[in-house]
C-alpha cells in the first residue's frame, strides 16, 4: 500500500508538470496520465457568501470522446474521496472507455478531498457499541477536527454535498454546457440529488447507481433496508454453500456453523462481526467467507486476525457527517442498534451501523446538510443492487419515486456499472445517448 501511495504521488506531480492544452470550453487543460486531460475549475469556498470570499480550486479529469461527440458527461465514481490519482491506472480508466467512445467524460473530485490531515481519523466503532468506547471514539473524532484545523482552513464546515452541487454547476457552466449530463455512483448519487434539488432544471440526463438516500431522517429507518439485505446475504450464502461442492461447508448447515461459532469461547464477536460484515456485501466474495467460517470452527482465529493498513488522514468522513448528522448521543444509538438486531439479528445490524451507530459522535455540527425530500425531476434512472447492504435497493427506490424517475431493479451488489453489469450498462448506454429510458417491466437478472 505504502508503495501504491508513492506512485500515485509521483504520478500527480508528473500530471501536474505536463504541458497545457487549452480546450475550446474555456478552461486549460494539461495532459496527464498518459493520453488523459487534467484542469481545476476555481470556485467559492462558501457559496452562501459567493463574492469576495477566499476561492478554492475542484480538480477535474477529461477522457475525450474517440469518435463523434454526443457530448460531456460529469461523473463522480463516489468515495466521498478523490478518484482522478486512480486514473494513472488502465484498468481503473476502462471501467469508463465505453461512455467515452462518444461523450467527454469529465471526473471532478469533491472539495476538501485532497487534504491530508496531520493526525488519522479514529478506527471506526465496532458492534455491539458500548457506552466507554463510544465516549472515547467520540473524543477521539474531536482530537482529529482539532488536529486538523490548519490544513482543512477554507474547507472547513463547507465540505457538504449543498456545497459540491454548487461546484457542480459551475463545472457546467466552465464546460460551456447549457445543460448538465451527470452520472453518480454510490455517494456521487448524493451529489446527484443536491444537484437535482438545486438545479433540476439545468439537467439533461442524469443516472444514479447505487444510490445512497438523502432523503431520510430516522437513522434507523435509513439503515433497517441495509441490515435486512445483509441478513438475507447469508442466507442467500447458506443456499449457494448447499448447491456447490465448490464451498467449503458444503454439505453442512451454515447457519448453524455461524450461530457456533459466534459462540464459541475464546472468539471475539466483534471482530468476527466486522470481518464478515465487510465481505457480505459482494457475492463474489462468499468462497472466501464459507473458507473463513471453516478456519473459525476448527480454532484458527488467524481470519479475524487484524492487520495493519493504511491509515485514514482524510476529510471523508467529515464531509459525510455533514451529509447525514444523525443523533449520536450513545442512548439514541443503542436504542437504533437494537431496532436493527430485532429484524437481523444474526449479522445484519452489525454490517453496517457505523453508518449510524457513533460514526459521527464528536465530529463537530458545521456546516450541515441534513437529509431531505426532493423534487420531481422525470426522465432521471435509477438503479440499485438489490442484494448491496452498502446502498440498499429500497434507497434507490425512494429517490427515485420522489424524483419521478425510472427505476431499474438488478440482481446484484454495489456498483452495478463499474463492475461490469452488462444489462445495467446497455440501459445506460441507451439512455445517455438517446434518452432511452428501460420500460416499466425491465430488470436486470433472474430474482435468486
Amino acid at each position: 500500500m505504502k508503495a501504491l501511495m508513492t506512485l500515485l504521488a509521483a504520478v500527480v506531480v508528473l500530471a501536474g508538470g505536463a504541458t497545457p492544452v487549452t480546450a475550446a470550453e474555456g478552461l486549460t487543460w494539461r495532459e496527464c496520465h498518459d493520453g488523459l486531460h487534467c484542469s481545476e475549475v476555481v470556485v467559492p469556498a462558501d457559496w452562501t457568501r459567493p463574492v469576495g470570499g477566499t476561492r478554492i480550486a475542484v480538480p477535474l479529469l477529461k477522457i475525450p470522446a474517440r469518435e463523434q461527440k454526443a457530448g460531456v458527461l460529469l461523473l463522480n465514481p463516489g468515495g466521498p474521496g478523490s478518484a482522478i490519482p486512480n486514473f494513472a491506472f488502465p484498468g481503473y480508466r476502462d471501467q469508463f472507455a465505453d461512455l467515452a467512445a462518444r461523450f467527454d467524460v469529465v471526473v471532478f473530485d469533491p472539495r476538501g478531498m485532497g487534504v491530508a490531515c496531520p493526525s488519522p481519523n479514529p478506527v471506526p466503532l465496532s458492534s455491539p457499541v458500548t457506552e466507554s468506547a463510544h465516549r472515547e471514539y467520540a473524543a477521539a473524532n474531536g482530537r482529529f477536527a482539532a488536529d486538523c484545523t490548519e490544513a482543512m482552513g477554507a474547507y472547513r464546515g463547507r465540505l457538504n454535498a449543498r456545497h459540491v452541487a454548487h461546484d457542480m454547476d459551475a463545472i457546467r457552466r466552465a464546460l460551456g454546457e447549457r445543460r448538465l449530463n451527470y452520472f453518480g455512483n454510490s455517494y456521487g448519487t448524493v451529489y446527484g440529488q443536491l444537484y437535482a434539488e438545486l438545479f433540476g432544471h439545468r439537467v439533461e440526463r442524469m443516472y444514479l447507481d447505487s444510490v445512497l438516500d438523502h432523503t431520510r431522517r430516522d437513522p434507523a429507518e435509513w439503515a433497517r433496508a441495509g441490515a435486512v439485505a445483509a441478513e438475507n446475504n447469508l442466507h442467500r450464502m447458506a443456499r449457494w454453500c448447499a448447491a456447490d461442492a465448490g464451498c467449503a461447508l458444503h454439505g453442512r448447515d451454515v447457519i448453524a456453523v455461524w450461530d457456533r461459532v459466534l459462540s464459541m469461547p475464546g472468539v471475539e464477536v466483534s471482530a468476527v462481526l466486522k470481518w464478515a460484515a465487510a465481505r457480505i456485501g459482494n457475492d463474489r466474495g462468499r468462497p472466501a467467507l464459507a473458507a473463513g467460517l471453516a478456519q473459525l470452527e476448527a480454532g484458527d482465529t488467524t481470519v479475524i486476525t487484524p492487520r495493519p493498513g493504511a491509515s485514514d488522514v482524510s476529510l471523508a468522513r467529515t464531509a459525510f457527517c455533514a451529509d447525514f448528522p444523525f443523533p449520536d448521543d450513545f442512548s439514541t444509538l443503542k436504542r437504533v442498534e437494537d431496532r436493527l438486531r430485532a429484524i437481523a439479528p444474526r449479522l445484519g445490524w452489525a454490517a453496517a451501523p457505523w453508518r449510524v451507530s457513533g460514526h459521527c459522535s464528536g465530529v463537530p455540527g458545521e456546516g450541515l446538510n441534513p437529509p431531505a425530500a426532493l423534487p420531481v425531476m422525470p426522465k432521471v434512472l435509477v438503479a440499485n443492487g438489490e442484494h448491496d447492504p452498502l446502498t440498499p435497493a429500497e434507497h434507490g427506490r425512494r429517490v427515485a419515486a420522489q424524483l419521478g424517475g425510472a427505476y431499474l431493479p438488478v440482481e446484484g451488489n454495489h456498483g452495478l456499472y463499474l463492475n461490469g453489469n452488462a444489462c445495467v450498462r446497455d440501459h445506460v448506454h441507451r439512455y445517455f445517448l438517446a434518452g432511452a429510458l428501460p420500460a416499466l417491466d425491465a430488470r436486470c437478472g433472474t430474482p435468486t
